[in-house]
């Protein structure tokens, strides 16, 4: 029996407490040897190029980084080698769950390989990558029917989770906390309700909302963008496809007093009736999918009256990469946000430009405040792991989501994500006329 055999079978033994109905495919280690011999050469000569170190059970140390980079811990290097083997960096995500892998710096390590993540696979096997890398399931992909369902995979989950490690604003997403927008911060907890409201405010004043302008919100969250849109004064038609987010923005709503000012409605963005003043959507592209990126922006301009302005908060990737990984099926997919995609800066405009008529009139990037954003929720999450246990996630949703927030913080920590907000205004008059 081979040693990657007899690890398999240890690791299989030492997952028999999971629940393999739950976490079938971390409740079992795959079988195949020769993948994972492969996958152990890769992986040992990415790492000794790597600033960090890779710590095996019997002490020996492979990587460049010394005892002062950030260290990777292989508790079961048999079980990691195969799962990586066969599912590459799903593989890899799967394996910190089961615990092949550990390290008490989790969003250190991850930031190494995000920083390198063009060069971490030698270009003679990243000519093979659609022959080798997952494709997306098509139950995955965002068309109307499915879209409701990959939603409700991550932001039904539960209220209590979510309230666990946001602010008291509810705010999913990132804020803009004082200092300059190209560095990163330096943040504390109690700052973060202030720094939430300050990126709420800057993009409705860049959309132009005051008292009396009509309102449309893609992607509700919680409430509080409707919430702050209302108390200028506006009136705001806010959609959502999670009938948790639902429930409890409208509770909010209604505890604030403003249920004649915002009607909160749970309707996919393509169904929406009306024109209005301005639209604001909150880093929700992300989940419309590649295919539908035109029809969302035409939706947006179809709804926004003349002389109106949009104003959009989107994570953004390089061009290059997204073009790269748009049809590759992550961990991040599998188990976190089910069929969405990253866009870049020049998809965007290029999406705007040949499918809408409005033109782009501000873009503002602050992609090292959403590392902080996140470092503050995984901190939060992490700190109130009793609680998180308390409402029924077991210790495997717990290290996925803590390895969920890392992971995004290592993007923009690294700079291999960053984060925008867009205004886009469409003209008083239809372009045709202007030309005559």
């Amino acid at each position: 029996m081979s040693v990657l055999d007899t690890g398999r079978r240890e690791a299989v033994r030492a997952l028999s407490h999971l629940d393999s109905e739950m976490w079938p495919d971390i409740a079992q280690v795959p079988t195949s040897t020769v993948r994972a011999r492969v996958a152990q050469r890769l992986f040992e000569r990415v790492v000794r190029k790597l600033p960090l170190h890779v710590l095996l059970p019997d002490g020996r140390v492979l990587g460049a980084g010394g005892l002062e980079g950030p260290v990777l811990k292989l508790r079961r290097p048999e079980a990691f080698y195969l799962r990586i083997g066969d599912s590459g960096l799903v593989g890899f995500g799967e394996a910190f769950m089961a615990g092949d892998w550990e390290t008490d710096d989790l969003a250190g390590v991850l930031t190494v390989f995000a920083a390198r993540v063009g060069e971490l696979i030698p270009p003679s096997l990243q000519r093979m990558r659609d022959l080798v890398l997952l494709k997306h399931p098509s139950s995955d992909s965002q068309a109307k029917s499915n879209q409701k369902r990959n939603i409700e995979r991550h932001y039904d989950l539960s209220n209590e989770l979510f309230t666990l490690f946001l602010d008291s604003t509810l705010t999913y997403s990132s804020a803009i906390f004082p200092g300059q927008e190209s560095l990163r911060p330096t943040a504390t907890w109690d700052q973060l309700e202030g720094a939430q409201h300050r990126k709420i405010d800057r993009l409705l004043d860049g959309a132009g909302v005051t008292k009396g302008s009509t309102v449309l919100e893609i992607g509700t969250g919680w409430g509080e963008l409707s919430l702050r849109a209302a108390a200028r004064g506006a009136r705001v038609l806010s959609v959502t496809l999670s009938e948790e987010q639902r429930i409890l923005a409208i509770e909010r709503v209604r505890l604030a007093g403003l249920e004649d000012l915002v009607t909160i409605e749970l309707c996919d963005y393509r169904d929406v009736q009306g024109k209005f003043d301005a639209v604001v959507s909150v880093e929700m592209i992300e989940a419309v999918g590649y295919r539908y990126w035109p029809e969302y922006f035409a939706t947006l301009d179809r709804h926004l009256k003349p002389g109106g302005k949009i104003g959009l908060q989107a994570i953004t990737m390089p061009h290059d990469r997204m073009l790269a990984s748009r049809d590759t099926f992550t961990w991040i997919h599998k188990y976190i946000f089910p069929g969405g995609l990253i866009p870049s800066v020049a998809a965007i405009e290029q999406a705007v430009f040949q499918h809408t008529s409005l033109r782009i009139t501000d873009r503002f990037a602050f992609g090292q405040h959403y590392a902080e954003t996140l470092r503050l929720w995984r901190q939060q999450f992490e700190g109130r792991a009793d609680q998180v246990e308390q409402i029924g996630f077991d210790e495997t949703f717990r290290k996925m989501w803590s390895l969920y927030l890392a992971y995004s913080e290592a993007g923009f920590s690294s700079g291999y994500l960053d984060v925008y907000q867009f205004v886009f205004e469409k003209p008083a008059t239809p372009l045709a006329a202007q030309e005559v």
